[in-house]
Formats: C-alpha cells, sequence, structure tokens
C-alpha cells in the first residue's frame, strides 16, 4: 500500500501534478457521457440453482436431484420399472454450488465452442424457451430425459420435436445426442423394452440371447421416442452378491468374461439398429459395497491394480472392439491408478489407461457432473473444467437446470480463453462429439 502523503512546499507543482493525474483519469475511464474508453463489465456465469421440490418418494425437502447414469433403482416393490429411478428412496444429492465469475467474459467464439460439449437437462414436461434458445444457437451438444420429460408418449414426442427444431435452425443444423438410461429391469427412463435387468439376463437359459434381445428392444424403445444414445449397458463386475452394483441387478456376472460377451451381445444389436451405447462405469463399480453410491458421496475403491485390471477394465476390451461410440467414466476413486481424483477427472484413467492402454478412440462422457463424489472438487464450471482437463469429451448435467449446463459452458469458455485448456485438445473433444452427431444424419 502507498505510504502516507509528504508534504511539500512547492505548491504549484503539487497542483499542477494533481490536475494531470485526474486529467489522465477522465481519459482513461471517462464519465458517463462517453468521453474515453469505458472498460468492459465481466458477465456473470449462471450460477446453478435448486431445480424445486423433489420427486415424491426420492427426498424430503427442496434440491436437485442425481439422477443420471449411477442412478439406483426405486424399490422393486413400488416400482414398475418405468417410474422416476434416482438415488436409494429417501435420499437426494444437491448441488447447492455457484459458479465463480470469469475475471473476463469468455470470447463468443469458445463459448460456442464449449457449449458443443454439454449435455444439458431440463424440469418438467416441456423444454423451456431458454433452453431451446441455447440450442438454436449451437451451444449445446444434446439433451438428457427423464420420466419427469414424458409423462406420456405423446407428450415426450412433442418435445423431442421441439428439440430437433431447435436443432435444425442452428448454425450447423447438426442433431442433438438425445439420450437417456435405458439398461432394462428397474432402470428404465421410458416404457418399454428391455424387461430384463442385467442379472436376470445373465441368469437366462440363453444369456447372450437375451442380452442380444435386451440390446435390440432398447434400441427400439428409445428410437421410436427420437432418440439416438443410450446409456447402457453396464460393464461393472460385482465381486460381491448384493453389493451396490448387485443389489440393482444392472450386473451381468461376477466374472469378466461373462460381462463382457453379454455387454458385447447387447450393445451391437442396439447399434446395429441405430442407437448408440455408452459402456460404463469405467473402470468398474464392481467392488463397492452395498452403501458405496457416488450419486451421494466420495467413494474409495483400493482394488489392487492387477485385480482392477483383470476384472473391471477387461469388458472394455470388448466394448471397445465391439465398436462402443460412448464410454462414462466413473466417479469412484481408484488408488492404484490415482489416489487423488475421482477416475471422471484423472487424467491418468482416462487418457493412460483408456486412451492409451485400451485404445478407445470414441467419445467419454461424464457422470452426472453433480453428483455427491465431487463434493471437494468445487462448483459446476471447477467440475467441469477439471474434466475436461482429464480427457472427457461430453460433460453430463442432469440437475434438470439449464443453468447448471451454462455455467459449465462459461467455465469451459473462460479456461480455454485463458489457455488453461489445450486449444488443441479442445479442439479434439469437440471433433469427436459432432462426429458422433453428425453420423445420426439431418434430424
Amino acid at each position: 500500500m502507498p505510504g502516507p502523503p509528504h508534504r511539500s512546499a512547492r505548491r504549484k507543482p503539487r497542483r499542477a501534478l494533481r490536475f494531470t493525474f485526474l486529467a489522465l483519469l477522465v481519459a482513461a475511464v471517462g464519465p458517463a457521457t462517453g468521453l474515453g474508453p469505458v472498460a468492459p463489465l465481466a458477465v456473470q456465469a449462471p450460477p446453478d440453482r435448486t431445480a424445486g421440490p423433489l420427486d415424491p418418494g426420492t427426498g424430503a425437502g427442496t434440491g436437485t436431484r442425481t439422477t443420471t447414469d449411477n442412478d439406483t433403482a426405486t424399490d422393486p416393490a413400488t416400482d414398475t420399472g418405468t417410474g422416476t429411478l434416482g438415488t436409494d428412496p429417501g435420499t437426494s444429492t444437491p448441488t447447492g454450488r455457484t459458479t465463480a465469475v470469469p475475471s473476463t467474459a469468455p470470447s463468443a467464439a469458445s463459448l460456442r465452442l464449449a457449449g458443443r460439449r454439454i449435455v444439458y437437462s431440463y424440469p418438467g414436461d416441456t423444454p423451456p424457451p431458454e433452453l431451446l434458445d441455447t440450442i438454436r444457437a449451437g451451444r449445446a451438444a444434446g439433451v438428457i430425459l427423464f420420466k419427469e420429460n414424458a409423462p406420456s408418449p405423446e407428450q415426450l414426442r412433442l418435445a423431442v420435436a421441439q428439440l430437433k427444431t431447435a436443432a435444425q435452425e442452428s448454425p450447423s443444423g447438426a442433431p442433438l445426442l438425445l439420450m437417456t438410461d435405458q439398461e432394462g429391469g428397474k432402470v428404465r427412463r421410458l416404457p418399454g423394452a428391455p424387461v430384463h435387468s442385467a442379472r436376470q439376463t445373465g441368469a437366462a437359459a440363453d444369456p447372450a440371447g437375451d442380452a442380444a434381445r435386451s440390446g435390440a428392444g432398447a434400441a427400439g424403445t428409445l428410437a421410436d421416442a427420437g432418440l439416438n444414445v443410450n446409456l447402457a449397458p453396464v460393464l461393472d463386475v460385482f465381486d460381491a452378491p448384493d453389493n451396490f452394483i448387485d443389489h440393482f441387478e444392472r450386473s451381468y456376472g461376477g466374472t469378466p468374461e461373462v460381462v463382457a460377451e453379454l455387454g458385447a451381445a447387447f450393445l451391437a444389436a442396439q447399434q446395429q439398429s441405430g442407437v448408440a451405447a455408452t459402456a460404463k462405469h469405467f473402470p468398474g463399480l464392481g467392488a463397492a459395497a452395498r452403501e458405496e453410491n457416488t450419486d451421494e458421496r466420495p467413494v474409495v475403491l483400493p482394488v489392487p491394480l492387477a485385480e482392477l485390471r483383470a476384472r473391471g477394465e477387461e469388458p472394455y476390451r470388448a466394448a471397445i472392439a465391439g465398436g462402443v461410440r460412448l464410454v462414462m467414466a466413473s466417479w469412484a476413486v481408484y488408488p492404484a491408478l490415482d489416489a487423488d481424483r475421482p477416475a471422471g477427472l484423472s487424467s491418468t484413467v482416462v487418457q493412460g489407461e483408456l486412451r492409451r492402454r485400451l485404445g478407445f478412440r470414441g467419445v467419454t462422457v461424464t457422470d452426472a457432473l453433480e453428483a455427491g463424489a465431487l463434493a471437494a472438487f468445487g462448483d459446476t464450471g471447477d467440475r467441469a473444467v477439471a474434466a475436461a482437463l482429464a480427457g472427457m469429451d461430453l460433460l453430463l448435467c442432469s440437475a434438470r437446470d439449464v443453468q447448471q449446463g451454462d455455467a459449465a459452458a462459461t467455465a469451459l469458455a473462460a479456461a480455454l480463453d485463458s489457455g488453461r485448456l489445450d486449444a488443441g485438445g479442445f479442439s479434439g473433444a469437440v471433433g469427436r462429439v459432432d462426429s458422433l452427431r453428425t453420423s445420426f444424419g439431418r434430424p
């Protein structure tokens, strides 16, 4: 800080100096009438906000809901397989975090690039105007849909038609990635096939045939609704009966060979019908205990590296060989690979294991960006940038809040402008996402 003023007997030079200083200040800043340049104001990134009351049966009070890929199902005694599927009944995962305002506004070009890596979500049965505007501007890669967005087949068709029309009006006209979780059994966002859970498929008389029929059925259900991406199949190999992944019947079995065979059959049949498959949750949640749910809290899986590769990662070899188009990373921490960061925030996992070791060249996608497992990793913007730094292409903003997606896009754009995110790597991620989108043809 400056020291105290020093008095001088030479008053005229002091007054001259003061006048010069004031003149320079006016010239630099300018008054309200417009004299001189005025520094631009930074644009505030949209904050996260709560999405209103929770669905009945998924928690008390208000807050956002974490109900994407790592979702568990509702109690089978009360769920038909087509209801809202979130965390265990009686729990919820609030986001409740705001994104810090960048010191300068991101450039328009960077915002457009960033938006092409964001999967948005929205509340209710009608896409809100602000989401449709974002899509028309070419600043969205896709939209994830939930049961609340589809109270009836007619309403879902209307909503999908609005989303597709907005995409057609965007500068590129590229199709959106319209996705949901349609695993089968208890985890189905839309009514219809596949009816069998992964566990039921693994126990069937003809497991491979059942898996193929489930994959084809999932594709039919999604295609009929106008969707083109399924966040399935689950490739987790459970290591103990009734643990987290087995309890909700989301695993094909307890050996990597079985899971690899059936997962490959599911995804191949689905993709042959024109719906992209997503293998998840890399490098595997099969060791998670019953209460270890990354939607709700941090989870650490201290599996030895040799075992993790032989069991957890092995089904991904078959999936990659079968041409799976997306891979979703887990939010669990695997100390054998990276003791400090969840898999989806770790370049060691994403770039080292998945890209270099297993040779995956498709699109990587995060689990829910609002998950409780990321509580120590900052707000939406912090998480988005960390995921991009790790090598994730698509960021899943599934809190049913358009502003969540806006916040992620603003943070990515600011990090790109500042040089924190490498421009070449950023372009590569956008290119992979764009290639997936255009592979579906025009809306």
